[in-house]
């Protein structure tokens, strides 16, 4: 908990990179649809250590800052929030980024087995609960990081 709570403080003190920066950082996700764009601060999941730890036990966690999910291959998935203390919205996406699923508000604590909806889920971002809600961050919206196989990826990072 203590690991997440500092880096989550390191990314938040560094803010929002300007346009000349990079179009892709391990630091951010980057997000676009309809609605317009955002960037959540991440924390990467991309061990099996690190996704069955996630985000439990975590007490808050700024607004626009979140856990990304990385699998190694497409897979059905499924989360649940025993020793999850906040809400959470969890966005499910494909091997290209696209969004396949939405989440909102996942409860607290709950052991309900919440699906990603599809069978080809391999990144999942978790970000404060109602943040989906409050870009309009649906099915279709594509998603961009360095995880993203740029082969495949609907939103390439050097676009």
């Amino acid at each position: 908990m203590k690991f997440i709570t500092i880096l989550f403080g390191v990314l938040l003190a560094f803010g929002t990179l300007s346009p000349a920066q990079a179009a892709c950082n391990d630091s951010r996700v980057e997000l676009r649809g309809e609605w317009g764009t955002a960037r959540i601060r991440v924390a990467l999941a991309d061990t099996p250590q690190e996704r069955a730890q996630g985000l439990m036990h975590v007490e808050e966690m700024p607004r626009l800052s979140g856990m990304l999910f990385v699998y190694e291959r497409p897979q059905p998935v499924r989360f649940w929030m025993e020793n999850t203390l906040i809400p959470l919205d969890m966005i499910f996406a494909g091997p290209d980024g696209v969004v396949r699923h939405v989440h909102e508000n996942a409860i607290p604590l709950d052991r309900t087995g919440i699906p990603g909806g599809s069978d080809d889920i391999q990144y999942v971002l978790e970000v404060n609960g109602g943040v989906a809600g409050d870009f309009g961050i649906a099915e279709g919206t594509q998603m961009r990081h360095p995880s993203i196989n740029q082969n495949r990826a609907a939103w390439p990072c050097d676009e």
